[in-house]
Protein backbone atom coordinates (compact mmCIF):
# COMPACT_ATOMS: atom_id res chain seq x y z
CA UNK A 1 0.00 0.00 0.00
CA UNK A 2 2.63 2.57 0.62
CA UNK A 3 4.69 1.76 -2.28
CA UNK A 4 0.77 2.21 -4.41
CA UNK A 5 0.39 5.66 -2.60
CA UNK A 6 3.70 7.12 -3.16
CA UNK A 7 3.10 6.08 -6.96
CA UNK A 8 -0.11 8.12 -6.96
CA UNK A 9 1.39 11.13 -5.01
CA UNK A 10 4.44 10.82 -7.91
CA UNK A 11 2.03 10.82 -10.26
CA UNK A 12 0.03 13.89 -9.34
CA UNK A 13 2.40 16.66 -10.12
CA UNK A 14 3.34 16.15 -13.32
CA UNK A 15 0.11 15.43 -14.20
CA UNK A 16 -1.79 18.51 -13.04
CA UNK A 17 1.04 20.60 -14.45
CA UNK A 18 1.09 19.57 -17.62
CA UNK A 19 -2.35 20.55 -20.05
CA UNK A 20 -2.21 18.60 -23.32
CA UNK A 21 0.00 15.38 -22.93
CA UNK A 22 1.54 13.49 -25.95
CA UNK A 23 -1.16 10.46 -26.03
CA UNK A 24 0.05 7.56 -25.02
CA UNK A 25 1.71 4.76 -27.68
CA UNK A 26 2.75 1.59 -27.21
CA UNK A 27 3.98 -1.42 -29.42
CA UNK A 28 5.20 -4.93 -29.37
CA UNK A 29 1.69 -6.41 -26.78
CA UNK A 30 1.76 -10.25 -25.99
CA UNK A 31 -0.38 -11.80 -23.94
CA UNK A 32 -0.46 -14.92 -22.01
CA UNK A 33 -3.71 -16.28 -20.08
CA UNK A 34 -2.95 -19.48 -17.81
CA UNK A 35 -6.43 -20.49 -16.88
CA UNK A 36 -6.49 -21.30 -13.01
CA UNK A 37 -8.84 -24.01 -11.16
CA UNK A 38 -12.43 -23.53 -13.06
CA UNK A 39 -14.10 -22.56 -9.76
CA UNK A 40 -12.39 -19.77 -9.15
CA UNK A 41 -13.32 -18.31 -12.68
CA UNK A 42 -10.18 -16.48 -12.59
CA UNK A 43 -6.86 -16.92 -15.18
CA UNK A 44 -3.06 -15.27 -14.84
CA UNK A 45 -2.14 -12.67 -17.49
CA UNK A 46 1.24 -12.09 -18.36
CA UNK A 47 1.03 -8.93 -20.49
CA UNK A 48 4.38 -7.88 -22.58
CA UNK A 49 3.98 -4.08 -23.62
CA UNK A 50 6.17 -1.43 -24.60
CA UNK A 51 5.64 1.97 -23.63
CA UNK A 52 6.68 3.78 -27.01
CA UNK A 53 6.24 7.61 -26.12
CA UNK A 54 8.85 9.67 -26.51
CA UNK A 55 9.95 11.32 -23.04
CA UNK A 56 6.57 9.24 -21.16
CA UNK A 57 7.64 8.69 -17.80
CA UNK A 58 4.55 6.97 -17.00
CA UNK A 59 2.87 3.95 -18.87
CA UNK A 60 -1.66 3.46 -17.89
CA UNK A 61 -2.83 0.08 -18.53
CA UNK A 62 -6.72 -0.48 -18.22
CA UNK A 63 -7.96 -2.94 -16.16
CA UNK A 64 -11.15 -4.34 -18.25
CA UNK A 65 -14.58 -3.34 -16.92
CA UNK A 66 -16.20 -6.28 -15.65
CA UNK A 67 -12.78 -8.23 -14.01
CA UNK A 68 -11.39 -7.85 -10.94
CA UNK A 69 -7.93 -7.50 -10.71
CA UNK A 70 -5.14 -8.92 -7.73
CA UNK A 71 -1.74 -10.05 -7.14
CA UNK A 72 -0.08 -7.52 -9.72
CA UNK A 73 3.65 -6.45 -9.66
CA UNK A 74 5.01 -4.92 -12.84
CA UNK A 75 8.70 -5.54 -14.28
CA UNK A 76 11.22 -4.08 -16.33
CA UNK A 77 12.09 -6.28 -18.95
CA UNK A 78 15.48 -4.30 -19.57
CA UNK A 79 16.58 -4.72 -15.95
CA UNK A 80 14.95 -7.40 -14.34
CA UNK A 81 13.66 -5.09 -11.40
CA UNK A 82 10.29 -4.34 -9.88
CA UNK A 83 8.47 -0.80 -11.05
CA UNK A 84 6.15 0.74 -8.70
CA UNK A 85 2.36 1.33 -9.76
CA UNK A 86 -0.98 2.30 -8.83
CA UNK A 87 -4.72 2.18 -9.54
CA UNK A 88 -6.20 5.28 -10.68
CA UNK A 89 -9.59 6.58 -12.40
CA UNK A 90 -9.74 7.14 -15.82
CA UNK A 91 -9.55 11.04 -15.51
CA UNK A 92 -5.88 10.35 -14.08
CA UNK A 93 -4.97 8.24 -17.00
CA UNK A 94 -6.46 11.10 -19.42
CA UNK A 95 -4.87 13.31 -18.46
CA UNK A 96 -1.84 11.29 -18.85
CA UNK A 97 -2.58 10.74 -22.63
CA UNK A 98 -5.14 8.30 -22.62
CA UNK A 99 -7.58 10.37 -24.73
CA UNK A 100 -10.33 7.49 -24.31
CA UNK A 101 -9.95 7.33 -20.91
CA UNK A 102 -13.09 7.58 -18.98
CA UNK A 103 -14.28 8.96 -15.23
CA UNK A 104 -15.13 5.35 -13.60
CA UNK A 105 -12.63 3.10 -15.53
CA UNK A 106 -9.71 1.63 -13.58
CA UNK A 107 -5.83 1.87 -14.95
CA UNK A 108 -2.81 0.75 -13.18
CA UNK A 109 -0.28 3.53 -13.86
CA UNK A 110 2.95 2.40 -13.97
CA UNK A 111 6.26 4.35 -13.63
CA UNK A 112 8.80 3.83 -15.85
CA UNK A 113 12.39 3.16 -14.91
CA UNK A 114 13.42 6.19 -17.06
CA UNK A 115 11.83 8.23 -19.85
CA UNK A 116 11.31 7.06 -23.30
CA UNK A 117 13.97 7.42 -25.10
CA UNK A 118 13.46 8.90 -28.51
CA UNK A 119 13.00 6.15 -30.99
CA UNK A 120 13.04 3.59 -28.71
CA UNK A 121 10.71 2.33 -25.77
CA UNK A 122 10.74 0.79 -22.14
CA UNK A 123 9.69 -2.81 -21.90
CA UNK A 124 7.55 -4.00 -19.37
CA UNK A 125 6.20 -7.38 -17.89
CA UNK A 126 2.60 -6.32 -15.90
CA UNK A 127 1.57 -9.63 -14.15
CA UNK A 128 -1.78 -10.24 -12.68
CA UNK A 129 -4.67 -11.87 -11.82
CA UNK A 130 -7.97 -11.59 -12.80
CA UNK A 131 -11.29 -12.89 -12.07
CA UNK A 132 -14.04 -12.39 -14.68
CA UNK A 133 -16.83 -15.05 -14.51
CA UNK A 134 -18.46 -14.35 -17.72
CA UNK A 135 -15.11 -14.98 -19.91
CA UNK A 136 -14.05 -18.19 -17.57
CA UNK A 137 -16.87 -20.65 -16.86
CA UNK A 138 -18.07 -24.08 -16.66
CA UNK A 139 -20.33 -25.63 -18.63
CA UNK A 140 -21.44 -29.10 -17.01
CA UNK A 141 -17.79 -31.05 -17.44
CA UNK A 142 -16.47 -28.69 -19.75
CA UNK A 143 -14.46 -25.06 -19.43
CA UNK A 144 -15.26 -22.66 -21.79
CA UNK A 145 -12.86 -19.00 -22.18
CA UNK A 146 -14.67 -16.86 -24.62
CA UNK A 147 -13.27 -13.39 -24.59
CA UNK A 148 -12.61 -10.92 -27.26
CA UNK A 149 -8.75 -10.24 -27.52
CA UNK A 150 -7.86 -7.17 -29.36
CA UNK A 151 -4.04 -7.82 -29.11
CA UNK A 152 -2.65 -9.05 -31.95
CA UNK A 153 -0.51 -11.98 -30.22
CA UNK A 154 -2.02 -13.76 -27.69
CA UNK A 155 -1.44 -17.30 -25.65
CA UNK A 156 -4.29 -19.13 -23.99
CA UNK A 157 -2.95 -21.84 -21.63
CA UNK A 158 -5.48 -24.68 -19.80
CA UNK A 159 -5.29 -26.10 -16.29
CA UNK A 160 -3.53 -29.06 -15.69
CA UNK A 161 -5.13 -32.04 -16.98
CA UNK A 162 -7.75 -30.57 -18.92
CA UNK A 163 -7.82 -31.52 -22.76
CA UNK A 164 -8.65 -29.10 -25.84
CA UNK A 165 -12.24 -29.69 -27.03
CA UNK A 166 -12.43 -27.09 -29.42
CA UNK A 167 -10.99 -23.93 -30.49
CA UNK A 168 -12.31 -21.24 -32.46
CA UNK A 169 -9.34 -18.95 -33.83
CA UNK A 170 -6.70 -21.04 -35.69
CA UNK A 171 -3.89 -21.67 -33.62
CA UNK A 172 -0.98 -23.59 -32.44
CA UNK A 173 -1.41 -26.08 -29.88
CA UNK A 174 1.96 -26.75 -27.72
CA UNK A 175 2.34 -28.90 -24.81
CA UNK A 176 4.34 -26.92 -22.57
CA UNK A 177 7.02 -28.29 -20.20
CA UNK A 178 4.76 -29.29 -17.03
CA UNK A 179 2.43 -31.36 -19.50
CA UNK A 180 -0.36 -28.24 -19.54
CA UNK A 181 -1.59 -27.42 -23.28
CA UNK A 182 -1.64 -23.98 -24.69
CA UNK A 183 -3.28 -22.57 -27.89
CA UNK A 184 -1.45 -19.30 -29.55
CA UNK A 185 -2.31 -16.90 -32.09
CA UNK A 186 -1.33 -14.47 -34.22
CA UNK A 187 -4.50 -12.03 -35.19
CA UNK A 188 -3.73 -10.93 -38.30
CA UNK A 189 -7.29 -9.62 -38.42
CA UNK A 190 -7.80 -5.76 -37.62
CA UNK A 191 -11.14 -6.69 -35.50
CA UNK A 192 -10.48 -8.22 -32.20
CA UNK A 193 -10.53 -11.57 -31.65
CA UNK A 194 -13.36 -13.24 -30.63
CA UNK A 195 -11.90 -16.45 -28.78
CA UNK A 196 -14.02 -19.11 -27.96
CA UNK A 197 -12.30 -21.65 -25.87
CA UNK A 198 -13.48 -25.29 -24.45
CA UNK A 199 -11.73 -27.78 -22.64
CA UNK A 200 -12.08 -30.88 -20.14
CA UNK A 201 -10.99 -32.91 -18.06
CA UNK A 202 -8.82 -35.47 -19.49
CA UNK A 203 -6.00 -38.46 -18.52
CA UNK A 204 -3.23 -37.54 -16.46
CA UNK A 205 -0.64 -35.77 -18.24
CA UNK A 206 2.96 -37.23 -18.90
CA UNK A 207 5.72 -34.91 -16.53
CA UNK A 208 7.40 -33.59 -19.50
CA UNK A 209 6.44 -32.84 -23.10
CA UNK A 210 7.38 -35.07 -25.84
CA UNK A 211 11.09 -34.89 -28.02
CA UNK A 212 8.51 -33.62 -30.80
CA UNK A 213 7.31 -30.85 -28.13
CA UNK A 214 10.27 -29.46 -27.63
CA UNK A 215 11.29 -29.06 -30.96
CA UNK A 216 7.93 -26.74 -31.58
CA UNK A 217 8.54 -22.91 -31.25
CA UNK A 218 5.84 -20.30 -30.32
CA UNK A 219 4.83 -18.26 -33.15
CA UNK A 220 3.24 -15.42 -31.45
CA UNK A 221 5.65 -14.96 -28.91
CA UNK A 222 8.59 -14.10 -31.49
CA UNK A 223 8.91 -10.73 -31.34
CA UNK A 224 11.67 -10.12 -34.50
CA UNK A 225 10.54 -7.17 -37.32
CA UNK A 226 12.38 -6.23 -40.19
CA UNK A 227 11.37 -2.80 -42.15
CA UNK A 228 12.27 -2.77 -45.45
CA UNK A 229 12.79 0.96 -47.00
CA UNK A 230 13.05 1.01 -51.09
CA UNK A 231 15.74 3.06 -52.82
CA UNK A 232 14.89 3.79 -56.14
CA UNK A 233 14.82 0.59 -57.83
CA UNK A 234 17.49 1.49 -60.69
CA UNK A 235 19.97 1.37 -57.73
CA UNK A 236 19.10 -2.25 -56.44
CA UNK A 237 19.40 -1.36 -52.42
CA UNK A 238 17.15 -0.55 -49.44
CA UNK A 239 17.83 0.50 -46.45
CA UNK A 240 16.54 -2.01 -43.60
CA UNK A 241 15.99 -2.44 -39.69
CA UNK A 242 16.09 -5.32 -37.82
CA UNK A 243 14.60 -5.10 -34.07
CA UNK A 244 15.21 -8.09 -31.68
CA UNK A 245 15.53 -8.91 -28.08
CA UNK A 246 18.18 -10.66 -26.41
CA UNK A 247 18.29 -12.29 -23.52
CA UNK A 248 20.28 -15.28 -23.10
CA UNK A 249 22.58 -14.43 -20.52
CA UNK A 250 26.39 -14.36 -21.09
CA UNK A 251 25.62 -12.51 -25.19
CA UNK A 252 27.80 -9.82 -25.25
CA UNK A 253 27.78 -10.02 -29.15
CA UNK A 254 24.90 -9.84 -32.22
CA UNK A 255 26.59 -11.02 -35.66
CA UNK A 256 24.81 -10.22 -38.18
CA UNK A 257 25.39 -12.46 -41.45
CA UNK A 258 24.99 -10.74 -45.12
CA UNK A 259 22.42 -12.89 -47.31
CA UNK A 260 24.12 -14.41 -50.25
CA UNK A 261 24.02 -12.27 -52.91
CA UNK A 262 23.45 -8.96 -50.80
CA UNK A 263 26.40 -6.68 -49.89
CA UNK A 264 25.74 -4.61 -46.72
CA UNK A 265 26.96 -1.38 -46.49
CA UNK A 266 26.53 1.99 -43.58
CA UNK A 267 26.00 -0.58 -40.46
CA UNK A 268 24.87 0.26 -37.04
CA UNK A 269 22.81 -0.77 -33.93
CA UNK A 270 21.40 0.77 -30.74
CA UNK A 271 20.24 -0.28 -27.73
CA UNK A 272 16.14 0.33 -27.83
CA UNK A 273 15.84 0.73 -24.54
CA UNK A 274 18.82 3.68 -23.36
CA UNK A 275 19.56 4.54 -27.07
CA UNK A 276 22.70 3.56 -26.89
CA UNK A 277 24.81 3.51 -29.92
CA UNK A 278 27.02 0.33 -30.96
CA UNK A 279 30.40 0.05 -33.12
CA UNK A 280 29.93 -1.74 -36.16
CA UNK A 281 33.25 -5.11 -36.90
CA UNK A 282 32.96 -6.30 -40.03
CA UNK A 283 34.15 -9.90 -40.16
CA UNK A 284 34.61 -12.63 -42.56
CA UNK A 285 34.32 -16.03 -42.99
CA UNK A 286 32.86 -19.29 -42.00
CA UNK A 287 35.40 -19.89 -38.89
CA UNK A 288 34.88 -16.18 -37.95
CA UNK A 289 31.72 -16.11 -38.06
CA UNK A 290 31.41 -19.35 -35.95
CA UNK A 291 33.90 -18.01 -33.43
CA UNK A 292 30.89 -16.52 -32.27
CA UNK A 293 28.15 -17.45 -33.58
CA UNK A 294 28.22 -21.73 -33.00
CA UNK A 295 25.06 -22.29 -34.68
CA UNK A 296 25.29 -20.13 -37.73
CA UNK A 297 24.16 -22.10 -41.14
CA UNK A 298 24.50 -21.44 -44.75
CA UNK A 299 27.65 -19.88 -44.01
CA UNK A 300 31.17 -20.64 -46.01
CA UNK A 301 34.54 -18.99 -46.52
CA UNK A 302 33.09 -16.32 -48.72
CA UNK A 303 30.29 -15.25 -46.46
CA UNK A 304 30.58 -11.75 -44.65
CA UNK A 305 28.70 -10.91 -41.68
CA UNK A 306 28.82 -7.04 -39.34
CA UNK A 307 29.56 -7.97 -35.14
CA UNK A 308 28.28 -5.46 -32.68
CA UNK A 309 29.49 -5.87 -29.09
CA UNK A 310 27.96 -4.96 -26.09
CA UNK A 311 27.99 -5.34 -22.36
CA UNK A 312 27.37 -8.87 -21.77
CA UNK A 313 23.58 -9.86 -20.49
CA UNK A 314 23.44 -10.47 -17.00
CA UNK A 315 20.58 -12.96 -15.73
CA UNK A 316 17.11 -11.50 -15.69
CA UNK A 317 17.88 -9.05 -17.85
CA UNK A 318 17.26 -8.40 -21.71
CA UNK A 319 18.11 -6.04 -24.34
CA UNK A 320 15.85 -4.84 -27.12
CA UNK A 321 18.37 -3.82 -30.27
CA UNK A 322 17.75 -2.25 -33.49
CA UNK A 323 20.16 -3.32 -36.49
CA UNK A 324 20.30 -1.10 -39.32
CA UNK A 325 22.23 -1.06 -43.10
CA UNK A 326 21.87 -0.58 -46.38
CA UNK A 327 21.65 -3.77 -48.93
CA UNK A 328 22.13 -3.69 -52.48
CA UNK A 329 20.52 -7.13 -53.89
CA UNK A 330 20.63 -6.85 -57.99
CA UNK A 331 18.84 -10.41 -58.25
CA UNK A 332 16.11 -9.69 -55.96
CA UNK A 333 15.32 -6.28 -56.48
CA UNK A 334 15.53 -4.01 -59.63
CA UNK A 335 13.39 -2.77 -62.29
CA UNK A 336 11.83 -5.01 -65.53
CA UNK A 337 10.54 -2.63 -68.35
CA UNK A 338 8.98 0.43 -66.59
CA UNK A 339 7.99 -2.24 -63.20
CA UNK A 340 9.54 -2.07 -59.74
CA UNK A 341 9.99 -5.58 -58.98
CA UNK A 342 10.70 -6.86 -55.36
CA UNK A 343 10.93 -10.52 -54.98
CA UNK A 344 12.07 -11.84 -51.36
CA UNK A 345 11.54 -14.44 -48.79
CA UNK A 346 10.60 -13.31 -44.82
CA UNK A 347 11.37 -15.91 -42.05
CA UNK A 348 10.40 -13.25 -39.41
CA UNK A 349 6.97 -12.91 -37.88
CA UNK A 350 6.72 -9.41 -38.64
CA UNK A 351 8.10 -7.13 -41.98
CA UNK A 352 7.20 -4.41 -43.44
CA UNK A 353 8.20 -2.77 -47.01
CA UNK A 354 7.88 0.39 -47.80
CA UNK A 355 8.17 1.63 -51.11
CA UNK A 356 10.23 4.33 -52.53
CA UNK A 357 8.32 8.07 -52.72
CA UNK A 358 6.79 8.62 -56.72
CA UNK A 359 5.53 4.35 -56.63
CA UNK A 360 2.19 3.12 -56.57
CA UNK A 361 1.52 -0.60 -55.97
CA UNK A 362 0.10 -2.41 -58.57
CA UNK A 363 0.44 -6.42 -56.82
CA UNK A 364 1.63 -8.27 -53.56
CA UNK A 365 1.50 -11.99 -54.16
CA UNK A 366 1.30 -12.44 -50.39
CA UNK A 367 -1.78 -10.61 -48.50
CA UNK A 368 -0.42 -7.15 -46.18
CA UNK A 369 -1.70 -4.82 -44.58
CA UNK A 370 -1.16 -1.19 -46.38
CA UNK A 371 -0.99 2.61 -45.13
CA UNK A 372 0.60 5.46 -46.16
CA UNK A 373 3.36 6.67 -44.23
CA UNK A 374 3.47 10.44 -43.19
CA UNK A 375 6.15 11.54 -46.33
CA UNK A 376 3.16 9.59 -48.66
CA UNK A 377 4.88 6.57 -48.92
CA UNK A 378 3.16 3.24 -49.47
CA UNK A 379 3.79 0.72 -46.81
CA UNK A 380 3.14 -3.26 -46.93
CA UNK A 381 2.99 -4.94 -43.53
CA UNK A 382 2.96 -8.70 -43.59
CA UNK A 383 2.36 -10.79 -40.84
CA UNK A 384 3.25 -14.52 -40.92
CA UNK A 385 1.91 -16.69 -38.15
CA UNK A 386 3.09 -19.62 -39.44
CA UNK A 387 6.91 -21.14 -38.81
CA UNK A 388 7.95 -21.18 -42.51
CA UNK A 389 8.49 -18.48 -44.63
CA UNK A 390 6.71 -16.52 -47.01
CA UNK A 391 8.06 -15.93 -50.97
CA UNK A 392 7.07 -12.79 -51.74
CA UNK A 393 6.37 -10.54 -54.65
CA UNK A 394 5.73 -6.79 -54.47
CA UNK A 395 5.51 -5.10 -58.23
CA UNK A 396 4.46 -1.30 -58.85
CA UNK A 397 4.65 1.91 -61.31
CA UNK A 398 5.75 5.02 -61.17
CA UNK A 399 2.61 7.94 -60.58
CA UNK A 400 4.01 10.44 -63.21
Amino acid sequence: MIVRLLAVLALAAPLAASAAPAEQREEGAYTRYELLAPATHSFRIVYEITAATPGATTYFNPVRPGSVARDEHVTDRATGRLLAFAEVDGVVAKAGGVPDAEPGNRFIAVTLAHPVPDGGGARLLIDKTYEDAKSYHTDGNDIVFNRSLGIKRNTVVLPPRYRLVSCNVPSQVLEQPDGRIAVSFWNTSPAAAPLVLRARPGPLRPAAPSAVAKLVGERAAQSREIVYYLNPPETHSFALTHDYTETKPGTAAYVNIVRTGSTAANPSARDLDTGEVFKAEPIHGAAAIRALEPEATDVAADTDAIVFRFAAVAPGTSRRLRIAETYTDPAGYGLKGDELVWHRSFGRPMNAVILPAGWTLTNSSVPATVTTTDDGRTRLDFVNPRTDEIDTVITARRTS
